[in-house]
């Protein structure tokens, strides 16, 4: 049984020239207008991890928008011991054309119970790989990064074998947040670039940037070079090809080890409108080019998020002890096969490229 994907997750298309370079306009890929490519279909969800994870979800009371929004991505995350948490509650102080999480001003809101509360749920679920992500929180003065840290602390006194990512805003380009995040040790430290340069102010909140966004990765990766940095980029928006490779040479200048790179769905009629559907064969060009550019690992296809779970298992080889630094690697994401296809007919939720169907939400790590 195969899931459609098309109904859109407001994450994070064409086919290149033969020889893998870039040209400056997108390639045929598929039209919206078209209806659904058959690329954009999954296997529904199964498998002994996942029954377990599913089961220790429901015997702790939470319940998650992985189901509920029926996220394509779901068999594969749980089937491998992953799961993606929002921290600092689900108002968004910014308001990003593919984002559908709400948006507000929390008038510095925060519940101090949180690190322990997500800490103590994860580390119950024992899962093998947890993401941290947050909405971005301009009404504090550090935007959030010291409770991103503590979340990151707790998370390690709990379950020390754990891997933690954060996934973080950009903290208005404050250095001294980011190194707070940075220091609390996650084996990852993300942020996501989203779109090209071109898109940036169509695509994104005014007050995000793109070179903001660089020198946010940068200062991570400054501030421990051996941390690895990580940020995704979504297509499908109008960019050229050209552009994606630009953006990507970009996060390699600000010494970026992984890149993932998915196609963007439409969460609802309001956001941005999704201009053509990346082919394949386009985004297995822009895996083999991020290699050439000195990536460590790029993870890049259709369904391909943020927190995409191969991408996590690659995490799990470069930190393991005795782990060849800098070891290239690379994702090929299939598509699966037809049969017994059953739609999604939900929307779901993207946050800095991670669909919300991935998301736990923090209200829903407290037992009730």
């Amino acid at each position: 049984m195969t899931f459609d994907a098309e109904s859109g997750n407001g994450s994070p298309g064409g086919l290149p020239p033969s020889d893998g370079g870039g040209d400056s306009t997108p390639g045929p890929g598929a039209s919206p207008n078209r209806g659904k490519p058959q690329w954009l279909k999954v296997r529904a969800p199964g498998g002994k991890e996942y029954s377990r994870l599913k089961q220790t979800l429901r015997k702790l009371d939470l319940h998650t928008v992985c189901e509920e929004a029926r996220c394509p991505n779901v068999g594969e995350c749980w089937s491998a011991g992953t799961a993606t948490v929002m921290i600092l509650g689900d108002t968004c102080t910014r308001a990003c054309r593919f984002c559908a999480v709400k948006t507000g001003n929390p008038r510095g809101g925060v519940d101090p119970r949180e690190p322990e509360h997500v800490a103590r749920a994860l580390a119950e679920l024992e899962l093998k790989y947890a993401v941290l992500t947050m909405v971005d929180r301009d009404d504090l003065l550090d935007g959030g990064a010291d409770h991103v840290a503590s979340t990151v602390q707790a998370l390690k006194r709990r379950r020390p074998s754990m891997l933690v990512e954060t996934l973080v805003g950009d903290f208005r380009g404050n250095h001294a947040a980011i190194e707070t995040v940075v220091e609390a040790r996650p084996d990852v430290f993300a942020h996501n670039l989203e779109v090209t340069r071109a898109l940036t102010r169509t695509i994104r909140d005014a007050r995000c940037s793109y070179d903001r966004s660089l020198d946010v990765l940068a200062h991570a990766k400054r501030t421990a070079p051996e941390r690895l940095t990580k940020s995704s980029l979504m297509v499908g928006l109008g960019e050229t090809v050209d552009e994606v490779l630009d953006a990507m040479r970009d996060l390699r200048g600000a010494q970026v080890d992984i890149v993932t790179l998915g196609q963007y769905l439409r969460p609802t009629p309001k956001h941005a409108a999704v201009e053509r559907y990346v082919s394949p064969d386009e985004f297995a060009m822009y895996e083999r080019e991020g290699l050439k550019m000195g990536f460590q690992f790029v993870a890049s296809g259709p369904l391909v998020r943020s927190s995409y779970h191969a991408a996590e298992a690659f995490v799990a080889a470069a930190v393991a002890p005795g782990a060849r630094a800098g070891a290239a690697a690379s994702s090929a994401v299939g598509v699966a096969s037809e049969d017994d296809a059953l739609d999604v007919d939900r929307p779901g939720v993207q946050s800095r490229g991670v669909v919300a169907g991935q998301l736990l939400r923090p209200e829903s790590l407290v037992r009730r």
